[in-house]
């Protein structure tokens, strides 16, 4: 499932079936026809092209959210792990803090702020995002630094960046990897919530979550504008679960 969305949302323009922001009054709110398999929206634009196309926005904020935010927790998460003291209380005191607001609320207030825009939502979600890489890499690495290979490199005269690059990150890259797919479900879900409250990517930019939004109103006549973009946001996070769950499954079976 994940496969076939990321392939198609990589190469939309070539499947999409019309262009998602072509409109035509004269075909509004049509619930299924030979031209429009989906049916299209209130402003005759084709719905199955806008759900293909809003693919490539939920993923590629997921994907960006997840990479800067792995970025940042693993360089502050390793620093604050390996050296400790004062830097490492400063630090954990500061995710905690960020760890107390419920993350959605942060990003609500921060694109509301700066004002709706795809930059903007993954600025948003990665401002609470890292914490949880950086405890987790500090976690690891306080129980790793204590292990004789790390007393051995030290021994030999290796620095700090060379143990925690060469010796301690790869040990970290099964936790990191199922957090990594869980943390892109929660981004697409995020990006979507976002979207729905009109904090998103800027209309007519097609967005499951603003999809979501437009098809309120038309709930009871046109039932269809909410469905399949429902739908495609449940398959993706689904997917990504899913993975992450067997993954979670095979790298604890292995370390066992």
């Amino acid at each position: 499932m994940l496969l076939l969305l990321g392939t198609t949302a990589l190469f939309a323009p070539m499947l999409a079936p019309r262009d998602p922001l072509s409109q035509n009054l004269d075909q509004d709110l049509i619930a299924h026809s030979r031209e429009h398999p989906l049916g299209t929206d209130k402003l005759g634009r084709d719905l199955l092209s806008r759900i293909i196309y809003g693919g490539r926005v939920s993923l590629l904020v997921g994907m960006a959210t997840v990479t800067l935010s792995l970025t940042i927790g693993v360089a502050i998460g390793s620093f604050s792990g390996y050296f400790g003291g004062l830097v490492d209380q400063m630090l954990m005191r500061l995710v905690d803090i960020l760890m107390a607001f419920p993350g959605i609320l942060l990003a609500i207030a921060f694109t509301a702020v700066l004002g709706p825009g795809l930059d903007h939502v993954i600025v948003a979600l990665c401002l609470i995002g890292w914490t949880g890489y950086a405890r987790l890499v500090r976690g690891e690495i306080l129980s790793l630094r204590e292990r004789d290979f790390i007393h051995a490199a030290r021994a030999l005269g290796g620095r700090p960046k060379r143990i925690i690059l060469r010796h301690l990150l790869p040990n970290l890259l099964p936790p990191l990897l199922i957090q990594a797919t869980f943390g892109l479900a929660a981004a697409v879900v995020a990006e979507g919530s976002l979207s729905f409250l009109g904090l998103g990517v800027e209309p007519p930019t097609p967005s499951w979550g603003s999809m979501l939004n437009d098809g309120r109103q038309f709930l009871l006549v046109a039932p269809h504008l909410t469905t399949y973009p429902g739908l495609a946001l449940m398959i993706t996070v689904l997917a990504l679960n899913l993975v992450g769950d067997a993954l979670q499954e095979r790298l604890n079976g292995r370390n066992r």
